[in-house]
């Protein structure tokens, strides 16, 4: 984080947080509320759809909020959505959270680009820390997404392969987009099944490449046969984007596919609520109540790290939820009045 104190103010340098579209965006705004002597209202650790939503909410609801962003959202990976509403013609990932980067900035919250390494318990509130950040507030919301496990393929090439359009990782947000196309989903157990018998609404050349030396259960096997899911013997390796689409070899041979799912699972974001003991599913998503609040008081988790539907409009939804319940609960110990 760049960050400068001049008198009663700060300018926060965005041009160093890569790849969004405001890169040279400079920003000031009063810092009473950040220095190391004051407590926040909120600390918000994730700067993905959920974190910037709730922040949108919090700034609004003229509370201090800052937002601690690692830079990592799944959502930075989106090359094109054109399923999330108001966006008919589609909008890239990125731009999305720039957007939302400067609506909350333009409400009062401040977004610091860095890792929060831990967080602690501190008086009735928290206390996190990270490199160049110790931050302390009231309470703290839980943003901070999940990470898809990929297959065997290097960095630059996965890059391209997923802004062409070739690998992709959620049916439910661009099944439409591989209508009647060639696809193949990577994996082995019964999640990647379902994968495959979800994908075959939209197509009938479905193939299972088993990622494992073990094969699917009977039943499994059974029950993608009998809707024309193919399965091929794997591990799936060797990747290459090709004219037509991604090609891999497998047991069977190398196969070119216009398509490719990963349904390999994801590694859940949850350590800085389990440390302070809230409770989460076998999984590792954090559990919450129906209003937003983990096991842990002043504790709050939304998006992708809480149990559900792995959705921007989902993970928007449970943010507007959890911030305006931080409101209320922040507001019944110590009112303000305008």
């Amino acid at each position: 984080m760049h960050f400068e104190h001049r008198g009663n103010a700060a300018i926060f340098d965005f041009g160093r947080c890569p790849g969004y579209r405001f890169a040279s965006l400079l920003f000031q705004t009063t810092i009473d509320w950040i220095l190391m002597s004051d407590q926040l209202d909120c600390l918000v650790i994730g700067g993905g759809p959920a974190g910037l939503t709730a922040a949108i909410y919090l700034a609004r609801f003229h509370l201090s909020v800052a937002v601690i962003d690692e830079g990592s959202s799944r959502a930075l990976q989106i090359a094109c959505t054109r399923n999330h509403a108001g966006f008919p013609a589609g909008i890239s990932g990125r731009d999305l959270l720039g957007r939302m980067r400067m609506q909350a900035i333009k409400y009062g919250a401040c977004i610091i680009d860095g890792r929060v390494r831990q967080l602690d318990r501190h008086g009735a509130g928290f206390f996190a820390q990270g490199q160049d950040i110790a931050l302390d507030a009231r309470a703290v919301l839980i943003a901070t997404g999940v990470t898809n496990r990929r297959p065997p393929i290097d960095e630059a090439l996965h890059a391209e392969a997923l802004q062409s359009g070739r690998l992709r990782y959620c049916p439910v947000c661009d099944g439409y987009e591989v209508t009647g196309q060639h696809v193949a989903v990577i994996g082995s157990d019964a999640r990647a099944a379902k994968e495959c018998e979800f994908l075959r609404s939209f197509t009938d050349r479905i193939s299972l490449i088993l990622d494992g030396r073990d094969g699917l259960a009977e039943p499994v096997a059974k029950r993608l046969a009998s809707i024309g899911v193919r399965v091929i013997g794997g591990p799936a390796e060797q990747f290459a984007l090709e004219a037509n689409g991604l090609s891999l070899s497998t047991a069977a041979g190398r196969l070119c596919f216009e398509a490719v799912y990963p349904a390999l699972g994801s590694v859940i974001h949850s350590e800085l609520a389990t440390a302070l003991g809230a409770a989460v599913t076998e999984e590792g998503c954090i559990k919450v109540d129906s209003h937003q609040r983990t096991s842990v008081a002043g504790l709050y988790a939304a998006g992708d790290v809480v149990i559900g539907l792995d959705q921007i409009s989902h993970a928007m939804g449970e943010a507007g939820v959890a911030a305006t319940t931080i409101r209320n609960d922040l507001a019944s110990s110590c009112p303000r009045f305008r």
